[in-house]
């Protein structure tokens, strides 16, 4: 008898946790890393926040709570998506989850039979395609064009759509790419599941990063079209928005609170209650105009690092980079670094068996973090399926401008020493 059971190697994971030992370890031996691989604000909570969490420690709200959440925090909730999407949303139908993250594993437990298809975008969050195999269900990536801003349009969607669909996955905007959905484009993407699909069949929307936008973009999401709010799934949360990454709180509106409630009892399984305290924070963030204006204040920060990083990439020879609209993070293209530093022809000498564990742009990640002492993602990490011929890096801007400008001019440094990458490879340490 084997001691882990099957289906736990079936289960992927997310890189961006994966690197910490490497930037942990190089740290240690006195390296100063900059670190573009995680969707962290480098940003404090909202001072009301921070403020609202200790009065609710002071007052010993510190216990068991209702596991779908508090009926202040849903009611906030509730309140914040009837006026940002115009949708009927009503407590009963939201819970609270410890971050953004468990829905999306928990709706693919929860709605897939094994057998029944999932649909998500590639480039997309790593976890969407990660749970796909562990469920039993059928991954059908739905692959973004570069040459198209990493968009799509219904068209694109409707040859992956069949009686099997059971989970569309939409992120809008979006991670990796910053895409930002157009209202023709939601409009023709509505259009084409109303007419396909059953109402047995859920989108999931993440907008978790809905208040990071650039360049007077809006954000739209799609269950403000017609018939959608019923078959939607809508998610978001604290991390991104209130720079709140451990705070752990995220929540979902339901198109039913029968769902609602069936996934009151996964929590109740597997968390019993998400901290009350944190919930209160998270109720006075979304009700405060304070709090309002700092996210709004952060968010043009972000656009002005947005604007000197695709700035200083476009210039680097081998790497072209598109500008995103929304969400904390360039996506280049570095296929061009890849040829000039000889990375696919030292991909295709590896063995086989290492191979399968890497690809050109991990060996330029991997060359970058250890020999340049600068942290990013590689393709493969949003998504495997499908994307060996593709090389791109994501790059989180949520670090300071400072630390921004030394890893451009170390990732330029890194983009022009073939002789670096050599050594590092025939090292053959820290190739995946």
């Amino acid at each position: 008898m084997a001691l882990f059971a099957e289906r736990v190697g079936l289960l992927d994971t997310e890189n961006a946790f994966k690197i910490g030992p490497y930037i942990r370890q190089l740290e240690a031996a006195g390296k100063r890393i900059i670190k573009c691989n995680l969707g962290e604000p480098d940003f404090p909570v909202p001072q009301p926040i921070k403020d609202e969490v200790k009065r609710q420690l002071d007052r010993d709200n510190t216990h068991y709570c209702d596991p779908q959440g508090i009926l202040p925090l849903r009611q906030a909730i509730a309140a914040h998506f009837r006026e940002t999407r115009g949708i009927p949303a009503t407590p009963d139908r939201v819970v609270v989850f410890p971050g953004a993250k468990p829905p999306i594993g928990f709706s693919q437990q929860t709605y897939c039979n094994p057998g029944d298809e999932v649909i998500y975008p590639s480039p997309g969050f790593p976890i969407y395609e990660s749970f796909i195999a562990y469920v039993g269900a059928v991954p059908k990536p739905l692959h973004l064009d570069e040459e198209r801003g990493f968009s799509f349009a219904g068209s694109d969607l409707a040859p992956l759509l069949s009686p099997r669909t059971k989970l569309i996955y939409l992120c809008f905007p979006s991670n990796p790419t910053g895409g930002v959905a157009s209202e023709a484009q939601l409009q023709e993407i509505a259009a084409l599941i109303r007419e396909r699909c059953g109402p047995e069949v859920r989108v999931y929307a993440d907008e978790v990063y809905e208040d990071i936008l650039f360049d007077g973009s809006q954000h739209r999401s799609i269950t403000a079209h017609p018939g959608m709010a019923e078959r939607t799934i809508l998610v978001s949360g604290a991390s991104k928005s209130f720079a709140w990454t451990g705070g752990r709180i995220g929540w979902v509106l339901f198109p039913t609170a029968a769902e609602a409630e069936c996934f009151r009892n996964l929590n109740i399984n597997y968390f019993s209650c998400i901290p009350a305290y944190n919930q209160e924070g998270c109720r006075l963030g979304l009700e405060s105009p304070e709090v309002a204006t700092v996210v709004a204040e952060r968010a043009a920060v972000f656009q002005q690092r947005r604007d000197l990083v695709v700035k200083g990439l476009n210039a680097i020879p081998g790497v072209r980079c598109q500008t995103p609209k929304g969400a904390f993070y360039v996506f280049p293209n570095i296929a061009g670094v890849c040829e000039r530093l000889g990375i696919l022809d030292a991909f295709r000498g590896l063995p086989p068996a290492v191979q399968a564990k890497t690809s050109p742009s991990t060996l330029f990640q991997l060359f970058l973090l250890f020999e340049h002492g600068v942290a990013t993602l590689d393709r493969k990490s949003f998504g495997r399926l499908g994307t060996e011929s593709l090389h791109f890096l994501r790059i989180s801007i949520a670090t300071d401008t400072d630390s921004l400008k030394e890893g451009l001019t170390r990732f330029a440094a890194a983009a022009g020493d073939r002789a670096g990458f050599q050594r590092f490879v025939e090292k053959g340490e820290h190739l995946f």
